[in-house]
């Protein structure tokens, strides 16, 4: 497998080879990058054994004078899957940060160029639908059984070692070859319970960190999945509340409830009837998506109204919205990363599907939106023959000092109750950016206040002297573009969402947190 060597004698996990005498060569895809192979043991309860190689790259610090160590960062879903892994340090590039930290990034242990881990991929058989039938449960949970029976087959043994408390550990021997006593520290959303993982194991080698976007530490991880659905709901509820006080430019109800009951007609008559290829679930995935992001709410509701209407010109900006984040497989795929499906079966996962089923229904009455009812189905742990072979980290912060934490309060991804609760369970300051639904905030979404809090911390070691709200990214003003006396039907359909503002929006916006 790639990756992965084999060593017949103990080099102590810290060997480090490919490039010039010091052990750093540029990476083959940035030459921005330095870069070296860390060897860590594949199984840590067997040091001497099989051993795979790390990819650690670092970018040197901009003011050797000031230099205060190194700053280490991730992001990504579960694992990092989909996240910068070793192209991290770019994103950082050149701030003020950088003038006093060398940057370090790693793909760690199962992505990237760190022993990459596969997963057949499976095509399910039940329909895809937002809102499933009692009947489809049974089909979806089959589903997810053939997808959990692939990533196995593909995985071999090498997918029983992917997992949180393992990546910890690669940190600490990329710390110890790096000759740091101590790493700073900045991760986004699976990054911070990394994070908050190597505190509590290694909490005498942190120095600073900063949280941004936080795992619920008490809910790895089907709560973490659970929550998305309800933070979902909740980013709607807003934009039902907020279009309410607008019933004079979009004719959508007067408060919440009736935007929200203008919606559910809407799917309804979709479910019978889809206009110009939207349906039902197309809608409820353009309305979950679309109440996150807050300078499109204007373009929501014009959607709405133009489908109310049955115009099939408003179907293209119904896609755009409606399109999941992070990359799909591609025809012909036969596979693809299978790293969130390995790290989220360290959680503790029911066997009872109808445990499942019953969340399942109440998220399809309650949830619907953003296809919240996938948060709550059964999931391949779900059927994972082979258990964990350790406990998941009590997560403490005894060992290291009080840092930040970054949270949106409408972050859908990572809702912000979990940087409440990592901030509470380390004495961290936080810091909510209100009324925002972005995910990754510093260095990422151009909110002053975030950078200059963070970097301040970083360089400087200043804290707030209490947690924190700045402002996140403001709400259209419709009223300034329509009149108040309540518009005519035609001047509804004629206004219509436009799908240039929000393909462009999103593309931006996606763009943002991408590699640089």
């Amino acid at each position: 497998m790639p990756g992965r060597t084999q060593d017949s004698a103990s080099t102590g996990g810290t060997a480090v080879h490919a490039g010039p005498s010091d052990g750093w060569g540029r990476d083959p895809e940035d030459a921005r990058l330095e870069r070296c192979a860390i060897e860590v043991p594949l199984d840590y309860d067997d040091p001497d054994g099989e051993r795979i190689t790390l990819a650690v790259t670092r970018i040197r610090a901009l003011d050797p004078a000031r230099r205060r160590g190194v700053l280490v960062g991730l992001n990504g879903g579960p694992g990092g899957n989909q996240g910068l892994g070793r192209f991290m340090p770019l994103r950082l590039a050149d701030t003020p940060v950088h003038e006093v930290y060398d940057l370090i990034g790693f793909d760690p242990r199962g992505w990237g160029a760190s022993a990459p881990l596969m997963r057949e991929v499976v095509q399910g058989k039940a329909p895809w639908s937002s809102r499933p039938s009692d009947e489809e449960f049974a089909q979806l949970a089959e589903d997810m059984r053939a997808v959990e029976e692939g990533a196995a087959r593909a995985g071999g043994a090498l997918r029983a070692h992917i997992t949180t408390r393992n990546v910890a550990r690669d940190l600490d021997r990329i710390r110890r070859t790096l000759g740091e006593d101590r790493i700073s520290y900045l991760g986004y959303a699976y990054g911070t319970y990394l994070g908050s993982v190597y505190a509590s194991m290694f909490g005498e080698h942190l120095d600073r960190h900063v949280f941004d976007s936080c795992v619920d530490p008490g809910a790895v991880w089907r709560g973490q999945y659970t929550s998305q659905a309800e933070a979902i709901r909740a980013n709607v509820d807003a934009w039902a509340a907020w279009a309410g006080e607008r019933d004079g430019v979009f004719g959508l109800g007067t408060d919440g409830n009736a935007v929200i009951a203008s919606v559910e007609r809407l799917a309804a008559a979709l479910h019978a009837c889809p206009v110009g290829g939207v349906d039902r679930t197309v809608l409820d995935g353009a309305v979950g998506n679309g109440a996150t992001h807050r300078p499109l709410w204007d373009q929501l509701a014009w959607l709405v109204v133009a489908l109310t209407a049955g115009d099939a010109r408003a179907a293209q900006t119904a896609w755009l919205l409606a399109a999941p984040d992070g990359e799909q497989p591609k025809p012909g795929d036969t596979h693809v990363p299978g790293l969130v499906e390995a790290t989220t079966c360290e959680g503790v996962w029911s066997r009872d599907l109808e445990t499942y089923f019953a969340d399942m229904r109440d998220f399809r009455d309650r949830c619907p939106y953003g296809y919240g009812v996938s948060r709550a189905q059964p999931w391949v742990a779900t059927f994972r023959t082979d258990r964990p072979r350790e406990a998941m980290t009590v997560l403490r912060g005894d060992d290291c000092a009080p840092g930040l934490i970054v949270a949106a309060e409408g972050n859908p991804t990572l809702a912000h109750r979990g940087g409440r609760a990592m901030a509470t369970l380390f004495g961290d300051r936080l810091v909510t950016v209100a009324d925002d639904g972005s995910n990754e905030m510093f260095a990422v979404r151009g909110n002053s206040a975030v950078d200059a809090l963070v970097t301040a911390y970083f360089v400087d070691g200043r804290l707030p002297d209490t947690d924190v709200t700045v402002a996140g990214t403001p709400r259209p003003a419709p009223e300034a573009t329509a009149a108040q006396d309540g518009p005519g039907a035609a001047d509804l359909v004629a206004k219509g969402p436009d799908a240039q503002t929000v393909g462009s929006y999103l593309a931006a916006f996606r763009a943002a947190a991408a590699r640089p």
